[in-house]
C-alpha cells in the first residue's frame, strides 16, 4: 500500500474591498481596456487598513476546516506560503496556528513567491508520506497591495490580496495513477534570474520596497517553464495531457495562462479560471482556484488536476493530484 496526501477539504477568503480596473484610472495612467487586453484582470480585491496577511490565512484556514469537517487540533502541521508576512518574525503560519486555537503540531512559512503554494504541498506531500504527519492544512495568503509603486502602472494594476487553504490527510491507496491525492510533484529555481521579478528591499536593507518586474522576459520565461514542469509532474505520475481534467494555473495573467494551456494542448475550456476576479494574489491564487473551482462545481473528486506556478526567483513547478 502506499500513503498519499489527498484533499479533505479546501475553503477561500477575499477581503471586502473590491477594486475595479475603473478605480486604478484615477491613480494611475492606465485604462480598464489596457488592463483587460494585457491581462485578463477586470477587479481585484485590497485587505483593509490593518488587516494582514494571517488575518487572511487564518480565515481561509477555518472555511478548509469547516469544508474537511475537522478541528484545529485536528491538525499536525500547518503551512503558510507567503512573500507578506505580518512581521520579519514570528512566521506567519505560528500566527495563524495561534489565532485558530491550534495547541499541538508545528507551523512554518515557505516562501517562493507566486510559486510558494505549489512548494508548500510538495513539503506537505512529503510529511504525509514520511509518516511525520498525518493532516496537514496548506495555506496561500498575500497582501500585495502593499508592495505595490503606484507610479508603475506595468505592476500596479496587476495584483490584488486573498488567500485560499487546503487540508491534506494521508490515506492508504492501492498506489497506481488512479489514486486520489497528489500523484507527483516538480520542483525548480533558477536564481540567475532575479533580476527579472524582485522586490527592491528587505529587513537587511532597512526597507519594505516595492516590487519591480520585466514583464517581457518573465512571461517568455513562465510559458516555457510551466509547461515542462507540468509535462514532467504528468510523466512521473505515469499520465499523460489527455487525462488531465483540469489546469488549475497560477491566476498571473490570461495570456500566459492561455499560452501555457496551448503548449500542453489541453483546451481553455478544461482550465480552472479567477485571474479576471482576483487578479495575481501570487501564493494564494492556485488554493483560491481550487476553492472557487470546487464551489462552482466544476472540480469533482476523482477528477485529475494539474497545478502549476512561477515566481521571483526563479522559482517554479507543479503538483499533480487527483480530487
Amino acid at each position: 500500500m502506499t500513503i498519499r496526501a489527498v484533499v479533505r477539504g479546501v475553503g477561500h477568503y477575499l477581503p471586502d474591498r473590491v477594486v475595479p480596473n475603473s478605480e486604478l484610472e484615477a491613480i494611475v495612467e492606465t485604462t480598464d481596456e489596457w488592463i483587460r487586453t494585457r491581462s485578463g484582470i477586470e477587479r481585484r480585491h485590497f485587505a483593509a487598513e490593518g488587516q494582514t496577511t494571517s488575518d487572511l490565512a487564518a480565515r481561509a484556514a477555518r472555511a478548509a476546516l469547516e469544508d474537511a469537517g475537522l478541528q484545529p487540533d485536528d491538525i499536525d502541521t500547518l503551512i503558510v506560503a507567503t512573500s507578506t508576512a505580518d512581521l520579519t518574525f514570528p512566521s506567519a503560519a505560528t500566527m495563524v496556528q495561534a489565532a485558530l486555537g491550534m495547541t499541538r503540531g508545528f507551523a512554518f512559512d515557505v516562501q517562493a513567491v507566486c510559486a510558494g503554494f505549489v512548494y508548500a504541498l510538495a513539503n506537505a506531500d512529503a510529511l504525509i508520506r514520511s509518516g511525520q504527519a498525518l493532516r496537514v492544512l496548506v495555506i496561500g495568503a498575500e497582501t500585495f497591495s502593499r508592495l505595490m509603486d503606484w507610479n508603475d502602472r506595468a505592476t500596479c494594476v496587476l495584483f490584488g490580496d486573498g488567500a485560499g487553504a487546503v487540508v491534506l490527510e494521508g490515506t492508504e491507496s492501492a498506489g497506481t495513477s488512479a489514486d486520489r491525492g497528489i500523484l507527483a510533484t516538480d520542483l525548480h529555481s533558477d536564481g540567475r534570474f532575479k533580476d527579472l521579478l524582485y522586490v527592491d528591499g528587505g529587513s537587511s536593507t532597512g526597507t519594505t520596497g516595492h516590487l519591480r518586474m520585466q514583464g517581457r522576459e518573465v512571461f517568455r520565461h513562465a510559458v516555457e517553464k510551466l509547461a515542462e514542469t507540468a509535462h514532467t509532474a504528468l510523466e512521473k505520475a505515469g499520465l499523460g495531457a489527455g487525462d488531465v481534467d483540469w489546469i488549475v494555473p497560477h491566476q498571473a495573467n490570461l495570456r500566459i495562462i492561455s499560452a501555457t494551456a496551448q503548449r500542453m494542448q489541453v483546451p481553455m475550456d478544461r482550465v480552472i479560471l479567477t485571474v479576471q476576479d482576483h487578479g495575481n494574489t501570487s501564493a494564494a491564487s492556485i488554493p483560491l482556484a481550487l476553492s472557487v473551482g470546487k464551489a462552482r462545481g466544476q472540480i469533482k473528486e476523482g477528477d485529475l488536476l494539474v497545478t502549476e506556478a512561477i515566481g521571483g526567483g526563479l522559482a517554479w513547478g507543479s503538483v499533480v493530484l487527483r480530487w
